[in-house]
Formats: C-alpha cells, sequence, structure tokens
C-alpha cells in the first residue's frame, strides 16, 4: 500500500519528524534496467538469457563460465618395432650391413638388457654353420657366440672332426641378445631375430647346418618336436641339409650324453661326403 501525498503534506509530516519510505524505481529514466542488488559475500544474480550453464562465482564476485569436463589421459602403447629397414629389407643386406643392423636393433625387450649383440663368428665362406640358441652371459660380455666351459667344449668337439673354429667354420645363435638370467627364448624374441639368422644363412651358403639345443633345432625345423625324435637323420632348411645334436652346455651337465653327441657328427660327415 503507498500513500498519494501532495507536497504540503509532505512538508507538515517532516516538520512533525516523520520520515517518509520512498519505493525504489522500478525502471530508469533513461530506459535501462537497474543493475541487480548485490549481497554480502560476493553473490550476484546471473545476468538474464545466458542459458549455457553459467555458474555463480563465490571466490570474487561476478559470473564465470563452467569449465568443459578435462578428458582422462589414455597411455599411449607403442607399437612393435621391427628390425631395422623392415623385414623385408633385411634379405637384401651384405654381410657389414646386416651386423649393423643386429648391433642397432630394438625389435624387441631383450635390447634393454644387453651389453653387446652377438652376431656370429668365423669363415664366411665356411661350409659348416654351427647354430646355437642364445647368447649366455659370457657371450654377452665378449659379443662372441660359444665362450667359456660350453665353447671350449664346441671346440673339442669340432677338432675332432678335423675342424676349427674360424677355419672352414662359421657359429652364430638363433637369438642375438642374452634373455635376462639365461632364461629360455620367447617365441616372440625367436620371431624377430629369425630374419637376421636366414639372411646369415643366405650369405653364407653353407653345405651343412649343425644345429646344437632344442630351440636351435626347433627354430630352424619350424617344430616343437624334442631332439631325440629328431636326431639320426638329416633335415632341411633353405636348401642346406641340418643335422641336430645337443648343446654343449647340456652335455656339460650330462656327461654320458657324448656319446650320442659323437654319432651325430660323424653323421654330419656322411652328409657332408654323400
Amino acid at each position: 500500500m503507498s500513500l498519494d501525498l501532495d507536497e504540503r503534506q509532505r512538508a507538515m509530516l517532516a516538520e512533525m519528524g516523520v520520515r517518509l519510505f520512498e519505493a525504489p524505481p522500478m525502471g530508469r529514466t533513461d530506459g535501462t534496467s537497474p543493475e541487480p542488488p548485490r549481497r554480502a559475500g560476493g553473490w550476484a544474480a546471473p545476468a538474464a538469457g545466458n542459458g549455457r550453464g553459467e555458474a555463480l562465482s563465490r571466490a570474487g564476485g561476478g559470473v564465470g563460465s563452467v569449465s568443459a569436463p578435462v578428458p582422462a589421459l589414455v597411455p599411449v602403447v607403442p607399437a612393435p618395432v621391427m628390425p631395422t629397414g623392415g623385414p623385408g629389407l633385411v634379405d637384401t643386406m651384405d654381410w657389414e650391413t646386416l651386423e649393423q643392423t643386429v648391433a642397432a636393433c630394438r625389435a624387441c625387450g631383450l635390447c634393454e638388457g644387453r651389453r653387446n649383440t652377438v652376431f656370429g663368428v668365423g669363415d664366411r665362406r665356411a661350409d659348416w654353420l654351427v647354430v646355437g640358441e642364445a647368447p649366455g652371459e659370457q657371450e654377452d660380455l665378449q659379443g662372441e657366440p660359444f665362450v667359456g666351459p660350453a665353447g671350449q667344449l664346441l671346440d673339442n668337439m669340432l677338432r675332432g672332426i678335423g675342424l676349427a673354429r674360424g677355419q672352414g667354420v662359421y657359429i652364430a645363435n638363433v637369438l642375438k641378445c642374452r634373455p635376462p638370467g639365461n632364461r629360455n627364448p620367447e617365441p616372440a624374441e625367436v620371431a624377430q631375430c629369425e630374419p637376421y639368422l636366414r639372411r646369415q644363412v643366405a650369405l653364407l651358403q653353407p653345405r651343412i647346418i649343425l644345429a646344437m639345443g632344442r630351440f636351435a633345432v626347433q627354430s630352424l625345423l619350424g617344430t616343437t618336436e624334442p631332439i631325440g625324435k629328431l636326431r639320426g637323420r638329416a633335415h632341411q632348411y633353405q636348401g642346406v641339409p641340418v643335422v641336430v645334436t645337443f648343446h654343449p652346455a647340456y652335455l656339460l651337465r650330462n656327461l654320458p650324453e657324448k656319446a650320442k653327441a659323437w654319432a651325430d657328427l660323424c653323421l654330419a660327415l656322411e652328409v657332408m661326403g654323400g
């Protein structure tokens, strides 16, 4: 309810000490809307018509836009690294390029713990190729296959059939890096190194391959059969005869099996002469 007083009545009330309440104007004379009232604590009324979820700011007053939700970060898993130059190009490499490629290879996790890659050693025009499984601790340190006690036994075996390391013989491994703790090679690791060994065989063009140890035999022949079932006959790898036998490290732990290994060497000599 409001009082409609003239100027005289207002003057009389003023003399009596009566203060009149003046209602706030409903609008400005210039046609603009009045500013929204502000309350203690910095709250302010939202602007009309924003319609996009604007929020009130408690910190400093005023209106601030609601930040868009930040998506959770998803870790990026690197794609498998293929041998340098791609697996197809390995088949075109010469000896020097192949050895450099192996030395720089990071195609599997074995590269993280290696000291040296173990490419191979010996006569690159040899008739005999000896293939072992994977480097051990001493091979990793020296960068040469079949060193230490197992290497000494291999040298004695070769000497028994008239051969010597570096003279008519080339020695390599299926894996070019040492597995941690000398554990067994994993199938994925063997698969990554297989193009390197295949190229070594193609470059060497041996007359016979002596595969020593289960993983060397199974990798070359593409089989899961144990050595005991594969001994005593010749097999083939890329058109080259393969004779399988036990790894020298196994023979050091199982001395009676040396007689079987000697029979395997004699079979290899027969295949070479035939």
